[in-house]
């Protein structure tokens, strides 16, 4: 039988508390302190999402979009489709910074239901749309 479990992307900051902020705005999320770990705080978002901000003092941020380097991981961020514009303008609000992908002076990603950005953490996310076959409680009415 398997253990049950559960998985948190932790982020690293050297000032995390802004950071926890910053997500828990845009997500609509509460803050709290995870347990003991004095360094670390949970972003608990209400549709059961759980990300971690955790004190880093020598965190540098990605180094990511530069053309030679890969995003490596990344926060995806799902919207209805009707949504995407507005959840642009409130994570912009909030102080996200709108990166292109490109790889050689041109574009590689054309897609218009896929936007990305950094954190003012310099961590990378998008803002994509969920497929129209997926319940997940985000339709926008």
């Amino acid at each position: 039988m398997t253990v049950p479990k559960t998985s948190v992307l932790v982020l690293d900051s050297t000032d995390p508390d802004p950071l926890a902020r910053f997500y828990a705005t845009l997500l609509g999320a509460t803050i709290e302190p995870a347990g003991g770990d004095h360094d670390l705080l949970l972003v608990r978002g209400p549709s059961g999402v759980v990300l971690g901000i955790r004190r880093d003092l020598g965190h540098a941020p990605p180094s990511w979009p530069r053309p030679e380097d890969s995003q490596q991981a990344h926060l995806q961020i799902l919207v209805a489709p009707n949504a995407l514009d507005e959840a642009e303008r409130e994570a912009v609000s909030l102080g996200a910074r709108p990166v292109a992908a490109e790889r050689d002076g041109t574009r590689t990603d054309r897609r218009t239901d896929l936007r990305r950005y950094m954190d003012p953490a310099g961590h990378s996310f998008v803002l994509t749309t969920m497929p129209p076959a997926q319940d997940t409680g985000l339709s926008r009415t």
